[in-house]
Parts: C-alpha cells; sequence; structure tokens
C-alpha cells in the first residue's frame, strides 16, 4: 500500500519557472513519480527546448508561456488549460528572483520586482488555479519558500521578507482552502548549487562558511527536493496543511 500513497499516475502538476533550476528538477521528479506535468515560463523558445529534455511516453508535457507577475496573464492561461486539457491537480509555485545589495542602497524598483516576482506571484498563479481545485473539490499548491523563510543574512534583507512572506501566505491558503479540499504547504530549500546561487558556489569563502554552519557540511543538491515535492503532491499527505517543510541539510535547526 505504501508505494499506492506516492503514486501521481494520472495526475496533471503545473510547476512555475521551470525550464531550468529547481523547477525543471522538481519537474523532472513528478515525470518519475507518474504525473504529467505543464511547463511555465516566459521565454516560448526556452520552454520549447526544456520539453524535449522531458519528452516522456508514460506521461505528458505541456508548455504553458505566461509571467507570473501579470494576473490577467495568469488567468488566462490557467483557464484556458483547464478548458481545453482538463484538470491541474497540483501546482508548484516555483518561479522566483533573488538580488542582492546592503539593505540602505537597495535599489526600489529591485524592491519592488522582488516582491511581484516572489510573492505576488504565489497570490496570482495559486488563487487563479484554486477556483478550479475548488470546485472539483481536491487539490495540491506547493509554494517554494527558503532557507530564509526563517533566517536572514546580510545583503537580502528584501528577499528575506518576501520568503517570510510565502511562508505566512501558504499558512493562509490552508486556513482558507483546507475546507475545499485543498493541501496547501510549501517546500523551503536550505543553500542549494543552482543558477541561482552559482555566484556563491563559486565563492570558497562562502562555500567554507556554508559547509561549517550546516550540520550536513555540503551545499544540497536539486534531487534532494524531490522527496518532499513527491509526498505534498500525493496522498500521502492529504491532513497535511499550512506547513513549511525544511529541506535545509539542519542549518535552520543548528546554531
Amino acid at each position: 500500500m505504501s508505494h499506492t500513497l506516492f503514486n501521481l499516475s494520472g495526475k496533471t502538476a503545473l510547476i512555475t519557472g521551470s525550464s531550468q533550476g529547481i523547477g525543471l528538477g522538481l519537474a523532472k521528479g513528478l515525470i518519475d513519480a507518474g504525473a504529467n506535468v505543464v511547463i511555465n515560463g516566459r521565454d516560448r523558445e526556452k520552454l520549447a527546448a526544456t520539453a524535449v529534455t522531458l519528452e516522456n511516453a508514460a506521461v505528458s508535457v505541456h508548455q504553458l508561456a505566461f509571467d507570473v507577475t501579470d494576473p490577467d496573464a495568469v488567468r488566462t492561461a490557467i483557464d484556458g488549460f483547464e478548458r481545453d486539457h482538463g484538470a491541474i491537480d497540483i501546482l508548484v509555485n516555483n518561479a522566483g528572483m533573488q538580488f542582492r545589495a546592503p539593505l540602505d542602497e537597495f535599489p526600489e524598483p529591485m524592491f519592488a520586482k522582488l516582491l511581484a516576482t516572489n510573492v505576488a506571484s504565489v497570490f496570482h498563479v495559486g488563487q487563479a488555479v484554486a477556483r478550479h481545485m475548488i470546485v472539483r473539490g481536491a487539490g495540491k499548491i506547493i509554494n517554494i519558500a527558503s532557507v530564509q523563510t526563517a533566517l536572514a543574512r546580510p545583503g537580502i534583507a528584501p528577499y528575506t521578507a518576501t520568503k517570510g512572506a510565502v511562508g505566512n501566505l501558504t499558512k493562509g491558503m490552508a486556513t482558507d482552502w483546507a475546507r475545499h479540499g485543498l493541501q496547501c504547504n510549501a517546500i523551503a530549500p536550505g543553500y542549494f548549487d543552482t543558477a541561482l546561487n552559482a555566484a556563491l558556489v563559486a565563492d570558497p569563502e562562502f562555500t567554507d562558511w556554508l559547509e561549517k554552519r550546516t550540520p550536513a557540511g555540503r551545499w544540497g543538491q536539486i534531487e534532494e527536493l524531490v522527496g518532499a515535492c513527491i509526498f505534498l503532491s500525493s496522498a500521502a499527505s492529504t491532513f497535511v496543511n499550512g506547513q513549511t517543510i525544511y529541506v535545509d541539510g539542519g542549518i535552520t535547526a543548528s546554531l
């Protein structure tokens, strides 16, 4: 029975920002668990190239190009997909960005862009998908938070604020939508070897600090996020709601 709890066959998952990095890794993992996937990004050519790498005879791979920060574009894309292809059973709100600068010098336009990309997009896409899930009485929403949902570091205060907001928005989604049969949770990655962190990975001083600060003693690998995503996408988590699961090598557990 245990293996059936994690079987996603017949389910369809939309992963925002999935043409690279964590989103692409999660798309691959959900495909391996049997899910059909809908990959998303703004660059249609990049999205098409990514779809080719994901082609799998056992499942369907769809492309849905839209800007997650544009509420009209979000609603048009989500409603159109539901009309033409069927239900989105699982949403992974992964799209996000980072910008580093001292707080007293942080550019106002970049602060606004961080809010739009990291917080408003979770609201816009989450709401658009949830409206269909509520009618069906079932659905899984997984928001990608961060170790910065709980911790701060110099130079990224606005990013930290956005990821704190993602954690609390996740609680709000669960509070409003659990009664409709939705499970809304978050995954909070620690420090992972991704394109977003390329500058830090390439910095020997930072890597040395990270290895000493993290109980696991290393950077995380994208594949290590897949298990949590499958769990939260599956029947194994039907009474898990409003939670943030830290996949961080123990960094938030240790001083």
